[in-house]
């Protein structure tokens, strides 16, 4: 259950904006392919992006076991994930009033390492299945030592925020009679026909593929 904490309540304005329900928060991380996981080690910060998939009330991570980054965190020490999709920009009248439409998540939380051979298989399916859906029983099945040289990590997402943005310009009053222009400039993340490499130019599109 995500609980508000004074970490994910904003310092100013911009209450009307944020929500903390698993109905605003979970869609929008179900529609990011990736994350920026952000962290101090040895007095150093870290901010690394990530492909990412959630289960439930948890974000999974993977990468190699060698990975400085995995190595660094897997301890539970304290990071912070965010994640940001950007649908409009907003053109005001002005450019102090210019904005951007978005939906972003901020979570706190710490590592925890899974070691389980067939929870990590599941990861695999479950992320290979968001980045290209339909994919993962048309690929050359997972080896055992592919499994074995990976680690998984999870996140609860229990001290989690959603921040939005919707809607037009919030142009000043005396601005609103300018004959400037004002509106929203859709920048929708979209996937385009697919580009085969050397070895499968002879190969068909498949089923999967050709309604991305």
């Amino acid at each position: 259950m995500i609980q508000k904490t004074e970490r994910t309540t904003p310092s100013r304005y911009g209450n009307k904006r944020m929500f903390y329900d698993e109905e605003t928060v979970y869609p929008i991380l179900d529609e990011a392919l990736f994350c920026t996981i952000s962290y101090s080690l040895d007095n150093q910060p870290y901010s690394i992006p990530t492909a990412f998939v959630r289960k439930e009330n948890k974000l999974y991570i993977h990468g190699s076991v060698g990975s400085h980054f995995l190595r660094g965190i897997e301890s539970g020490i304290p990071v912070c994930i965010s994640v940001m999709l950007t649908d409009d920009l907003v053109v005001a009248k002005s450019a102090f009033s210019h904005s951007v439409n978005f939906r972003s998540v901020i979570i706190f939380s710490n590592a925890e390492k899974i070691d389980d051979f067939d929870s990590k298989a599941l990861f695999f399916k479950e992320l290979t299945e968001k980045i290209v859906p339909g994919s993962w029983d048309y690929l050359r099945p997972m080896k055992t030592n592919e499994v074995n040289k990976t680690m998984l990590l999870s996140f609860e997402i229990n001290e989690a925020s959603a921040k939005t943005r919707t809607g037009m310009p919030n142009d000043e009053e005396a601005d609103q009679g300018l004959p400037i222009w004002s509106g929203l400039i859709p920048i929708p993340s979209r996937r385009l026909s697919p580009i085969p490499d050397q070895w499968s130019q002879d190969i068909p599109l498949p089923e999967h593929l050709l309604h991305l």
